[in-house]
């Protein structure tokens, strides 16, 4: 039974008069809970009580005396968030030096430097810190060459930054990492006729590179046909020489260069058309031919 009440009581306490006691210990100024990368800026009767930025947990009676107390309900507590924060702004218009209309984007980083000036001193410090950024670029940037907006965004990067960041700290507002992200035309028609240029020049160069590719070929081909008659004619014209040569080497040799003709002539009637007839050696079929051959009359 003394288990019970005990359990009773630890879970009451633990779950009605803790939250209650802590709920009105904040309520009365006791203390506050700073959290990470947060900011707690206590304003009563139009002025600022005290300014934490250290998280964790804080006592505000030492930090303001009395006005704990009251702090949390006849004065306000604006709570910030300092973490780092980006934007990026899209197609910010400026024209180049040869008055081609461009369109620049912009990423920035920034971050609350000054609680107090982020809360009092402009009612739109992000907004103002936008319209300060995309005006340093127009004013910036306008009129640079277009080769330069082009290639070289580092300079333009550093140029923008220099430019923006004095008149942002005075509102609150610290400026980070500025960098010029995407350059590009911002008229239509402009880069219709740019691709068809493009398209154009690039016809133009497959076109050529085709035909010095044939030129090429052309040449190689001519070269090797030229070399080629070259040698045929060489050769036709040492062939009579060459054949000499070789048939007087052969008639050297009666026996052979008889072997050699009537080789040679067998072959000339077996290539012919004519028809042959054969005669058997020491035949009558001859005789018995000549003497049917009628005599044409006198």
């Amino acid at each position: 039974m003394n288990t019970l009440i005990a359990f009773g009581i630890t879970f009451f306490c633990a779950f009605f008069v803790m939250p209650i006691s802590l709920g009105l210990a904040r309520f009365f100024g006791v203390y506050t809970i700073v959290e990470e990368r947060r900011c707690h800026v206590y304003v009563l009767f139009g002025k600022v009580a005290a300014i934490i930025e250290e998280p964790g947990l804080h006592f505000l009676w030492p930090l303001m005396d009395w006005k704990a107390l009251i702090v949390n309900w006849l004065g306000t507590c604006y709570v910030l968030d300092m973490r780092l924060d980006q934007v990026y702004i899209r197609s910010a218009p400026v024209n180049s030096e040869e008055g081609a209309p461009m369109g620049i984007g912009i990423w920035y980083e920034m971050f609350i430097s000054d609680p107090v000036a982020y809360l009092f001193k402009n009612t739109d410090p992000r907004g103002s810190l936008a319209a300060n950024v995309s005006n340093s670029t127009v004013r910036c940037l306008s009129n640079l060459p277009l080769a330069m907006m082009m290639v070289d965004r580092h300079a333009m990067s550093s140029t923008v930054r220099d430019e923006v960041s004095p008149k942002s700290h005075e509102w609150g507002y610290r400026l980070g990492s500025v960098y010029i992200r995407k350059v590009h035309f911002r008229d239509e028609e402009m880069i219709r006729q740019i691709e068809s240029k493009v398209v154009n020049r690039l016809r133009q160069v497959t076109s050529a590179i085709k035909q010095d590719g044939a030129n090429q070929v052309s040449i190689i081909t001519s070269t090797a046909d030229r070399k080629a008659a070259i040698e045929f004619a060489k050769a036709a014209a040492i062939r009579p020489q060459l054949v000499g040569d070789a048939l007087q080497n052969i008639c050297q040799d009666p026996e052979t260069a008889d072997a050699m003709f009537t080789i040679l002539e067998t072959q000339k009637l077996l290539d012919g058309k004519t028809k042959l007839t054969l005669v058997p050696h020491h035949s009558a079929m001859l005789t018995d031919l000549l003497a049917s051959r009628e005599v044409p009359a006198a």
